[in-house]
């Protein structure tokens, strides 16, 4: 299957400004292609993903990718999708989040073979450029018109755009030219709202280059769930890859609660399985929704190429603890994953009567409430029911010297940390 073809199954093509060229291109040769990303936070979030996963599936076709890191992009703001201005980074703030990107990057699509991706940064040719040769060389390619009609600078029309923001674009379409110049690239993928910017860059590189130059264009459609909201958001804010932002249990877990509506086409768009593979998950939300197979193999497939299998078993078995009550088997460190957004208090490591520590930590409202939910077996301690009202707790009862788990009734948990 041509990769274009494999694309359009997995509808994860928007807009291409030739598709008949770039399927010609794709046929004849390995086309060196590129995606970026700015370094505006020391971490990508899963949606950053969408475009990198799409890399990734053009060198397992065979062709020859190489993601940008916008170090110096990043210092300017994309102002695509944004109504005010950004806040500018200092320099130093930049670079430590080019590092933190690059090594992200890298640990998730840098492999050994003759078609590995490459890496580069736009701060090692843009930072040569002086603002004569900016202006001769660059601006006067660049008809304001056009620009103002871009819709990601329209759009901030009426809220006003600096004239560094506005520029953006033009740094942009130097980094397609270089490129293309430099890395042979004729193919720039991105999101939806990139769909100016990648034009902007293909009119230079023509102006350059002659009109016969062979560059193209592709953006993948914009990624929002079955009830309209954005993808990749929850209560909580993003899902981050770094594992010290989103752990990988909340990770996993966010990806198992995937609504049925959405599992297959995140399956189409994050996954590397086949059709046959992705067509039987499918047939299985229709038929045996309630089992969610299609949910768990997506988060097991997302988890293990983010975090890999280590992490992927850690999780399922925290996933697997929580739902048999089988807290004892986890470790502190996974009770920290697991519990991390349940109710916390903190305790003494002093031995105290349960029924008081109950009351004093503020699980229990009352000591008759207290003594009357123990009695009825609705209390468990790290996974074991207390009968006992003369029950003292001490220190030697918590997990790895650090945790209690206290379960009130079927679901309402509570983590005890105790002070060292």
């Amino acid at each position: 299957m041509n990769i274009i073809d494999e694309l359009v199954w997995r509808d994860a093509i928007n807009q291409q400004t030739d598709a008949e060229g770039l399927r010609e291109l794709t046929n004849e040769k390995a086309v060196s292609l590129y995606c970026g990303v700015d370094p505006t936070g020391d971490s990508m979030h899963i949606g950053h993903l969408i475009p990198f996963m799409v890399l990734k599936r053009f060198q397992l076709a065979g062709h020859r990718p190489v993601i940008l890191i916008g170090g110096a992009t990043g210092t300017i703001g994309d102002p695509s999708g944004r109504q005010s201005e950004r806040s500018l980074q200092t320099l130093e703030q930049v670079q430590e989040n080019v590092e933190a990107l690059s090594a992200q990057l890298k640990k998730l699509f840098i492999t050994d073979g003759d078609n590995e991706i490459r890496m580069v940064n736009n701060y090692d040719w843009t930072h040569k450029i002086n603002i004569i040769e900016f202006l001769r060389d660059y601006g006067k390619n660049f008809s304001i018109n056009s620009m103002l009609a871009k819709d990601v600078v329209s759009s901030r029309l009426d809220s006003g755009i600096s004239f560094t923001e506005f520029s953006y674009q033009i740094l942009q379409s130097i980094d397609y030219l270089h490129l293309y110049q430099h890395e042979d690239v004729q193919l720039q993928i991105g999101g939806s709202d990139q769909w100016g910017n990648i034009t902007s860059g293909l009119d230079l590189i023509r102006r350059k280059e002659g009109s016969e130059a062979k560059a193209f264009g592709l953006t993948i459609p914009l990624m929002l769930k079955s009830d309209g909201t954005k993808f990749g958001k929850t209560a909580g804010g993003a899902i981050w890859l770094d594992p010290n932002k989103t752990t990988p249990f909340e990770f996993y877990q966010f990806w198992t609660n995937t609504d049925d509506r959405d599992v297959v086409k995140y399956l189409k768009y994050f996954t590397f399985l086949s059709k046959e593979e992705i067509d039987a998950l499918a047939a299985k939300v229709e038929s045996e929704p309630h089992k969610r197979e299609a949910q768990k193999t997506l988060a097991e497939e997302m988890t293990r190429f983010v975090h890999g299998e280590e992490l992927l078993e850690q999780a399922k078995r925290i996933t697997a603890a929580l739902f048999s009550g089988d807290i004892k088997s986890l470790t502190a460190d996974e009770i920290e994953q697991g519990f991390k957004d349940m109710p916390t208090y903190e305790a003494t490591p002093d031995a105290k009567n349960i029924v008081e520590w109950l009351v004093d930590l503020g699980i229990e409202p009352s000591r008759r409430q207290a003594r009357e939910d123990i009695t009825k077996g609705a209390i468990s301690m790290n996974g074991e029911k207390v009968g006992d009202l003369e029950l003292e707790v001490t220190a030697s009862q918590a997990i790895g010297g650090r945790f209690i788990i206290i379960r009130k009734g079927k679901k309402n948990y509570s983590l005890v940390k105790l002070s060292q």
